[in-house]
């Protein structure tokens, strides 16, 4: 199993080593790039084997349901870049998310979230589980004080992003970490935004970590994959046996493709980071423009958490034009370096119409709940070149 800790050293490598050689699981060929092992099962040599690997009594891979070569070399590297003792990955981000967040509850159970969650993180709070007898409710979460309240009520899950899909909200996460151990709930941060380069929540406090893989860590956009870190007890009671039988399985190929997204992922992402607060100071300056969020501008009204939190603002840009959806669109349709697309974490720069997109299954009320409204764009700032990208920006700007 993966593990962070180990006695070779690894656990001391800085990021830009453990991305490109955690995880390490070379063949009898000693092939520099990592193997892609594409099957389903596996072959054993004999009858006592068989029973003895599919009860857990000797090491080795049983079906590709439960875990591959491929897939075990990116859940040792993600876990060595996160610091944390075990990964899990998954068919997708939705993938992880959902399976961290329903594997542990029961009916009767209770769960409290912040209200600025990614549509479909609140879609399965908010209607998939009180279907099955779990009560949740939302809380602000910059409100410190209404997380100690509903958490003080009792419950057994806390769900928070930070910085949060899609306008950047920070939440404590060491406050929040602290009372969820006085009233034993587990923790369950979405860290995707900030990727493990900027932003360490298990160091925070955190229980588990959650990651959409298809974001930063493949960078490329390729290939779907989600990721869950957490400790090895708690990975192996509560994880491991849900997601064998429901089986929310990362297929082999697109965890390669990721081992090798990650090789480049804290050149990427610091590069992209350093471009985004560039542009988002000059976004701020444009009389265009209502409010401009990024999460180490000072005028950001979780800056100071953000600082504390994340060593650098990230790749992700949040900005309210003057003129509601349409000044949006128009905004959107005049770029032309910057793509009109969803996904984020890309090479390439990304912009969308949360309102209308991501956030679109909503209610306006519940929208509005996380203030969000039809002007706000979001940003996935990309490798261009920043002056192109600045160029690009205030093209679009002036024509609304």
């Amino acid at each position: 199993m993966a593990n962070g800790s180990d006695s070779s050293g690894k656990a001391n490598w800085k990021a830009a080593t453990k991305a490109v050689r955690g995880g390490l699981m070379r063949s009898e060929h000693g092939e520099i790039s990592e193997a892609l092992y594409l099957t389903s099962g596996y072959a054993y040599d004999s009858a006592e084997q068989a029973m003895a690997r599919m009860k857990g009594e000797e090491p080795g891979f049983v079906y590709s349901r439960y875990g591959s070569p491929t897939c075990e070399m990116l859940q040792q590297r993600i876990a060595l870049i996160e610091n944390a003792e075990t990964c899990r990955v998954t068919a997708s981000g939705m993938g992880a998310i959902s399976s961290a967040i329903l594997a542990p509850l029961k009916s009767g159970d209770r769960v409290v979230a912040a209200t600025a969650l990614f549509g479909s993180c609140r879609w399965i709070i908010a209607n998939l589980m009180p279907k099955y007898g779990i009560e949740t409710v939302f809380v602000d979460g910059a409100d410190l004080d209404a997380w100690e309240r509903e958490i003080a009520k009792g419950c057994q899950l806390v769900l928070i992003e930070s910085p949060a899909n899609p306008l950047l909200d920070g939440v404590d996460i060491e406050a929040v970490s602290k009372l969820c151990k006085k009233a034993g709930a587990v923790l369950v941060v979405d860290n995707v935004f900030a990727t493990p380069i900027l932003q360490k929540p298990l160091e925070l406090g955190a229980d588990v970590v959650v990651y959409s893989g298809t974001k930063h860590m493949d960078g490329q956009g390729r290939v779907m994959l989600g990721a869950i870190l957490t400790s090895a007890q708690y990975m192996e009671g509560v994880y491991d046996p849900y997601l064998r039988h429901v089986g929310p399985a990362a297929a082999p190929f697109n965890a390669w493709v990721v081992l090798k997204g990650l090789e480049t992922l804290k050149l990427r992402v610091d590069a992209q980071s350093a471009s985004a607060a560039r542009i988002a100071d000059t976004i701020g300056a444009h009389p265009n423009v209502a409010a401009v969020r990024y999460p180490h501008r000072k005028d950001h009204p979780h800056y100071d958490v953000h600082k504390r939190q994340m060593t650098s603002g990230g790749t992700m840009i949040a900005l309210s034009v003057n003129g509601g959806q349409e000044a949006a669109f128009k905004f959107l349709n005049s770029l032309e370096l910057v793509d009109i697309c969803n996904n984020l974490g890309d090479t390439k720069s990304l912009a969308c119409h949360p309102s209308s997109t991501t956030h679109r299954a909503l209610t306006d009320e519940e929208q509005a709940a996380m203030g969000l409204d039809r002007s706000w764009i979001r940003f996935s700032v990309g490798l261009e070149d920043p002056d192109d990208l600045e160029a690009d920006v205030v093209n679009a700007l002036n024509s609304v």
